[in-house]
Order: C-alpha cells, then sequence, then structure tokens
C-alpha cells in the first residue's frame, strides 16, 4: 500500500512538473510571437520616421530603430526556433494600422505624434521584457539582453517629445 502511495505521488508530481513546464513554454511562446511582431513593426515605423520625419533627430532615431531592431529580431527568431516555434513574417493587425495612420502624416505633426508613440510603446516594451527575462529559457536570455537598448530607445524618444 505505501509502494502504491509512493507511485501515485510520484505519478503526481511528474505531471504538475510537466504541467508547469508547459505553462512556461506557452509564456515564452507568447512573449517571443509579440516581440517578434514588435522587432517587425519598429523596423517599419523606423523607415517610416527616415521618410517621413521633418527633424535630424527623428530621422537618426529611425535609422538606429531599423538597426537595433532587425538584429533584435534576428535573436528573436533564433529563440523562437528554439523553443520549436513557427517563425513570424511581420507586425499585428494593430501595429500595421498604426503605421499606416501615422503614414498620412509628415513634418512636425508626424515628429510630434511618432515621439509620442514611441515612448508610451517602449515602456510597455521594457515592463514585458523585463517580466520575460525571469524565465531561464531562450526567450529570457533574449529578454534580459535586449532590455538596455530599449531603455536606449525610450530615452531617445523621451528627448524627441521633449523636443517637440
Amino acid at each position: 500500500m505505501s509502494r502504491m502511495l509512493v507511485l501515485l505521488g510520484t505519478v503526481i508530481f511528474m505531471a504538475i512538473s510537466v504541467a508547469n513546464a508547459s505553462a512556461k513554454d506557452k509564456q515564452s511562446e507568447t512573449f517571443l510571437k509579440k516581440a517578434i511582431e514588435g522587432n517587425f513593426a519598429e523596423v517599419s515605423m523606423g523607415e517610416l520616421a527616415q521618410q517621413n520625419g521633418q527633424s535630424d533627430a527623428v530621422k537618426s532615431f529611425g535609422r538606429m530603430l531599423c538597426t537595433d531592431h532587425a538584429a533584435a529580431n534576428q535573436k528573436a527568431l533564433n529563440a523562437a526556433q528554439g523553443l520549436g516555434m513557427n517563425p513570424l513574417s511581420g507586425p499585428n493587425a494593430k501595429q500595421k494600422a498604426d503605421r499606416d495612420k501615422m503614414a498620412k502624416m509628415s513634418g512636425a505633426g508626424f515628429d510630434k505624434i511618432f515621439a509620442t508613440h514611441m515612448v508610451a510603446d517602449h515602456q510597455k516594451d521594457i515592463a514585458e521584457y523585463k517580466k520575460a527575462s525571469k524565465n531561464k529559457d531562450a526567450a529570457g536570455e533574449y529578454a534580459s539582453g535586449q532590455i538596455d537598448t530599449l531603455q536606449k530607445h525610450l530615452d531617445t524618444a523621451k528627448s524627441l517629445k521633449a523636443g517637440s
């Protein structure tokens, strides 16, 4: 009887462990999906800033976004592949709609809306990346490695907003 209880306890423990691992994997996959979509969106917004921005600072920030988020996306895609995920190929529908809306603007008006959007976006991203960085897997490693870059982007966006 005690042998049966030990066996039953072991089976229950293993089932709970598998369920917890599966939930963590799902969190990591969800984070990476959002991160990859976000990186695609930031590259697209960076290109738009270079085309529609008025100030040299906005255009320069656009170049920074393109360079940094393209590099980050390669790392995110590698992490996703390590978790067995299918690769994504672009931003989500809301991100596309935000870009399309901003594509109709130019000059000083664009600069102001762009800076405001980038501040809000990077504040949200930093919070999500800090949470994901606690995971001890490829997604957590990726998130940890990107926080400083995202903070640099946030600081730059805040300086653009202050200057507008």
